[in-house]
C-alpha cells in the first residue's frame, strides 16, 4: 500500500468487537500516542469484486476505546487529531428497541441521538433532543453493501446513544425512550460521543454500525452468555468492512509526512519526511530549517 494512502478510523469499546474488526485487517503494525493511547493499523485485503481502487486504498487504524459516551468523545477527539482520518466508523453490539429488529441483525445508523438532554421541572422532565447526521456518503456505501451480503439482516435506522446498559424493557429509561426517540432502532453506549467527536472536527465522514446482541430486556444476561454479543460484533465488523470496500477515498487530501509512522511491532510512533518534528516536547537552542506551507 501507498505511505500516502488515506486512514480510515474505526473505533469499538470491547475486546470482542476489537477482535471482530482486526481479524479483517492484515499487515498490522502498533502505533503508540505519547499519552499511551495505542492503535494497530494495517490493511484490508482486497477481495473477488474490488475494482483498481477499494478497501486497499485505506490505511485501517483500529482502536479500542472502552464503554461510555464521554470517553468515546474524549479519545475520538485525540486519535482524529493524531491520525487525521478521512473517516470514522463505531462498530460494535447494541440492544434491539424494535420487536422486528432480532438478535444477530445490523443496525447501521442513519443519525445517532443523545438520550440524556433534558431540563427537570415541576411538572416533569421537559427533552432536548440531540442528535448527529451520518455521513450521506458512508451511509450509501452501506446501503450498496448490504444488498449483496445475504448473510446479514441489516436495517438503516436511528441509533440511540447514553450512558446506559438497558436490561429492563419496562424501566423508565424505557419508557423515556419509546415517547421521545420512537424511531430509535437500537440502542449502545458510545456512538454518540464518537458522533459529536467527528461532526467537531470539520469534514469527516462517520457512521455508527450495530450488531443486536439483545432486546434491551431482562433476557439479556441469557442472551449474553449464549455468545449474542461475540455473533453480534462479527455481523457488525463484516458490515463495516463491505462499507470500506465500497467508499471510495477523496482525492488529494493524503499526506503521509503528518502522519504518524510505525516502528514495526509496538516500537512506538515517528513523523514522516525529511523534516525534524517537535511536538510533544521542548526544544532549547538555534536552530535551521525552512518553512513550507504547513508553517
Amino acid at each position: 500500500m501507498p505511505e500516502t494512502a488515506p486512514t480510515v478510523l474505526v473505533l469499538t469499546a470491547l475486546a470482542l468487537e476489537y477482535r471482530a474488526v482486526r481479524d479483517h485487517i492484515t499487515d498490522r503494525e502498533e502505533l503508540v500516542h505519547p499519552n499511551g493511547t495505542r492503535v494497530e493499523r494495517g490493511r484490508l485485503p482486497k477481495g473477488d469484486h474490488d475494482g483498481p481502487s477499494g478497501a486497499a486504498d485505506w490505511h485501517v487504524a483500529l482502536a479500542e476505546l472502552g464503554e461510555g459516551t464521554r470517553t468515546a468523545a474524549a479519545l475520538t477527539t485525540q486519535l482524529i487529531t493524531w491520525l487525521k482520518p478521512q473517516a470514522v466508523l463505531f462498530v460494535g453490539v447494541a440492544g434491539s428497541l424494535k420487536d422486528d429488529i432480532e438478535i444477530g441483525d445490523v443496525v447501521i445508523g442513519t443519525k445517532v441521538y443523545g438520550i440524556h438532554g433534558g431540563k427537570q421541572t415541576p411538572t416533569g422532565f421537559l427533552v432536548r433532543p440531540e442528535a448527529w447526521p451520518v455521513s450521506n456518503a458512508l451511509l450509501n456505501a452501506a446501503r450498496s453493501a448490504v444488498r449483496d451480503m445475504p448473510d446479514v439482516r441489516a436495517h438503516c435506522k436511528p441509533i440511540a446513544s447514553g450512558d446506559v446498559v438497558l436490561a429492563d424493557a419496562e424501566s423508565e429509561i424505557a419508557r423515556h425512550l419509546r415517547e421521545n426517540y420512537n424511531d430509535a432502532a437500537a440502542i449502545e453506549m458510545e456512538g454518540s460521543g464518537a458522533a459529536q467527536a467527528a461532526h467537531l472536527n470539520g469534514r469527516l465522514d462517520a457512521l455508527v454500525i450495530r450488531g443486536i446482541s439483545d432486546n434491551a430486556n431482562a433476557d439479556k444476561p441469557t442472551a449474553d452468555a449464549q455468545g449474542s454479543q461475540e455473533h453480534a460484533a462479527r455481523q457488525a465488523a463484516s458490515v463495516a468492512v463491505a462499507v470500506l470496500r465500497k467508499h471510495r477515498p477523496r482525492e488529494g487530501s493524503a499526506d503521509s509526512e503528518e502522519r504518524p509512522q510505525g516502528r514495526g511491532n509496538g516500537g512506538g510512533t515517528t513523523y514522516g519526511g525529511d523534516h525534524i518534528d517537535f511536538r510533544g516536547g521542548t526544544f532549547h537552542g538555534p536552530v535551521t530549517g525552512k518553512t513550507d506551507k504547513r508553517g
